[in-house]
């Protein structure tokens, strides 16, 4: 048994105690336990409970796995007729029906092969010629002036609302295809670069000047870096409203691509491939959303954090 003191005081007349050997044992520190219960070092916010923290994975997955779950029922238990939503059966084996005999004279891969073309060129001429009106309109008050009412005036107006005009421009060709998927990126992806350059901390910008930075390197090192989040949201915004406009495009005289695909069999009332076209189009629009997801945590680490 363990002494609970090292020393006892001796009284007068009183024999000193019988001294042991017995190593004394250190007190424990409150709320130290074994080394395997202990907890982990909080992350930053965790003390405070910072709303939305913590990973959604798990939520995502039961919830799509519920969705699927109710589209079998629905489906297999005649709920509903195979006309209006086929079965997750009929759908799967339609996918593998147009992914190797093909489908309006196109296999499934020509389809999408057409489709990625479009909406990725598209969006590749917005982030070359967006990103820098954006920023322009953000730090000169003149080309404020110079696009901000034609892109405000655009913005709102759906692609099908401006298609016959550009149709009477530019004709039927391929041009007007992407020049619509073009217009309908262009607009967000331009408001965002503007917002992330006008929400940059003045405090950057003085100590930036303070230093001796001329007024390219604060553009380009200061308020560039610090609208970076602002820009990656724009272009995950407006990758998501060229595949909206994908299926517009593609009505313009067009005899391949997924948004053809689903119109065409819109017309045969082709239920099944019309969703197994939307699931695919959903899908890739999910995976370059991801993409721009982990590019977004490679290159603004900062984000959140200053």
């Amino acid at each position: 048994m363990f002494s609970s003191k090292s020393a006892q005081a001796v009284l007068p007349g009183e024999a000193a105690p019988m001294q042991t050997n017995t190593p004394v044992r250190p007190p424990r520190r409150p709320g130290r336990g074994p080394r395997m219960l202990a907890k982990k070092p909080a992350r930053p916010g965790d003390t405070f409970g910072v709303p939305g923290q913590g990973s959604s994975v798990a939520t995502s997955l039961v919830t799509v796995a519920a969705f699927i779950g109710l589209w079998f029922a629905a489906t297999n238990l005649h709920w509903i007729k195979p006309l209006f939503l086929p079965s997750p059966q009929a759908v799967y084996a339609k996918f593998i029906f147009v992914a190797t005999e093909g489908f309006a004279n196109s296999t499934l891969a020509q389809h999408t092969g057409i489709s990625l073309l479009r909406v990725f060129g598209a969006f590749l001429l917005a982030c070359l010629s967006a990103i820098p009106v954006g920023v322009m309109m953000g730090v000169s008050r003149f080309a404020r002036g110079a696009f901000d009412p034609p892109i405000e005036f655009y913005r709102p107006l759906p692609p099908l609302a401006y298609l016959p005009l550009i149709i009477i421009w530019f004709g039927i060709g391929e041009f007007s295809k992407v020049l619509l998927i073009y217009l309908a990126i262009f607009a967000p992806l331009a408001i965002a670069a503007r917002a992330g350059v006008r929400s940059v901390s003045i405090e950057q910008i003085h100590a930036a000047y303070s230093m001796g930075a001329s007024r390219t390197q604060v553009v380009l090192y200061v308020i560039l870096k610090s609208a970076m989040p602002e820009i990656f949201t724009g272009m995950r915004i407006g990758i998501g409203v060229g595949w909206t406009t994908l299926v517009a495009a593609e009505m313009v005289a067009s005899t391949s691509g997924l948004g053809f695909m689903v119109l065409n069999a819109a017309e045969f009332l082709a239920s099944d491939v019309v969703i197994m076209g939307i699931i695919v189009i959903g899908f890739f629009a999910l995976c370059f959303d991801l993409l721009m997801r982990y590019i977004e945590r490679v290159l603004v680490p900062w984000k959140g954090k200053v």
